[in-house]
């Protein structure tokens, strides 16, 4: 049975290809926000590590790379917000917010540079 929070093994679908990338594992960490790894790699990437990071995950294996950090869930919704997350591929980092969907099995997250933003969908790994 799913939960309704961002915790947990996600599948995280393209939002521009459409297909399956990798799997990252959100797990609470210091203060109780949440953090997500990349637990899997589903797609062979052509750079193992992530050179267009410009902060200490500069050069770090893609493999078991924190890509989400700070989020927090909101008092009003049953959203996470106020972190961030990082795409390996282009080394861009987005202001952060999850929403779970269709009771826990998937979620949307959303990141945001500016008025720009991001979306994907996830499904839960069962």
């Amino acid at each position: 049975m799913a939960q309704n929070t961002p915790e947990g093994l996600w599948r995280n679908i393209d939002d521009k290809t459409g297909e399956a990338k990798a799997e990252i594992r959100i797990a609470p960490g210091a203060g109780g926000a949440l953090y997500g790894r990349i637990e899997k790699a589903l797609v062979q990437s052509a750079e193992p590590n992530c050179t267009a990071c410009t902060d200490d995950r500069r050069n770090q294996p893609k493999l078991g790379l924190e890509i989400i950090r700070g989020a927090k869930k909101s008092d009003t919704d049953n959203v996470w917000e106020g972190g961030r997350i990082l795409d390996p591929e282009n080394g861009k980092e987005y202001t952060l917010r999850m929403t779970p969907l269709e009771g826990g099995r998937k979620l949307q997250v959303r990141g945001f540079i500016g008025p720009f933003f991001r979306t994907q969908v996830w499904v839960r790994v069962q």
